[in-house]
């Protein structure tokens, strides 16, 4: 089951914050009032007995001590970065999996949390940028991939080969390259590494040369508030080119930082890909 973090997080805000608020109004005055009366009643109050009627609740003392954190993180994570982890290779060589990247949030304005309705227009989404977004068929799966194209753009691939408004996408040959597979069993290797320039970014794509020419091939006009997508691993990426256009309401922000990278439980993280996202 896909857990929702965001909704998970905005109930233990609002949570936390109500029972605050209900301790500030009503139980906070009626420990005072308890207090006052008993100093009324006696000569010499005891100080057990004073601290046992000033005590906060356990609740009321754990959900003021919270507040404020998950109040900040919320914050934070919805409006300024939030951290994500690369559970796919569909952007390698750009992105490995188990790299941790932070995702600015408010590069393309400021969307309420959960409903993710956009409050504040900043900046749109740009051919070049890698954009993390909430997956078409199912809001509750963040996927990340690169804006080839946006609104009112003519999207081709053919040949395994992008076209941009009818205008061939530039790229360059760097050479080939072993995965782990290659490394372990000593094949040879069968990706091409290529250096492509899009808008005004210039990175690196992968092409697998054992999977046919043909395949993911078509033609699209990208709508009025969508955007077309593409994985930097081109033939191994799950994209705009098999499901279509993402909306713009679905746009979770832009992938700015790798900060760690933790493959998995059983490796020590390390940092050897840290650096800005391209």
């Amino acid at each position: 089951m896909d857990l929702n973090f965001p909704l998970i997080l905005v109930v233990l805000v609002f949570a936390t914050g109500l029972v605050a608020l209900i301790d500030r109004l009503a139980l906070a005055p009626r420990r005072m009032r308890a207090v006052e009366l008993y100093r009324d009643r006696v000569d010499v109050p005891d100080e057990t007995t004073l601290e046992d009627l000033e005590r906060e609740p356990v609740l009321v003392e754990s959900s003021k001590s919270v507040f404020p954190v998950l109040l900040l993180v919320l914050v934070l994570r919805s409006f300024l970065y939030e951290p994500f982890q690369i559970p796919s290779g569909s952007m390698l060589p750009t992105l490995e999996v188990g790299d941790f990247i932070l995702v600015n949030k408010y590069t393309y304005g400021l969307r309420l949390p959960v409903a993710g309705t956009k409050v504040l227009s900043v900046n749109d989404p740009q051919r070049g940028d890698v954009m993390v977004f909430k997956e078409p068929a199912n809001p509750n799966i963040n996927f990340i991939k690169r804006v080839v194209g946006v609104p009112g753009d003519s999207i081709r691939y053919a040949n395994k080969t992008l076209y941009v408004n009818g205008d061939r996408v530039s790229e360059s040959f760097i050479g080939e390259r072993l995965d782990d597979y290659d490394k372990r069993f000593g094949t040879r290797p069968v990706y091409r590494i290529y250096d492509e320039t899009i808008g005004s970014v210039t990175h690196e794509i992968r092409k697998d040369m054992m999977i046919p020419n043909r395949r993911a091939e078509g033609e699209w006009v990208v709508p009025e508030g969508n955007y077309f997508v593409m994985g930097d691993n081109r033939d191994r990426s799950n994209d705009s080119r098999f499901w279509g256009f993402v909306p713009d309401a679905n746009v979770v922000g832009k992938a700015v930082y790798i900060w760690m990278h933790w493959p998995s439980w059983t490796d020590i993280p390390n940092f050897r890909n840290n650096g800005s996202v391209e």
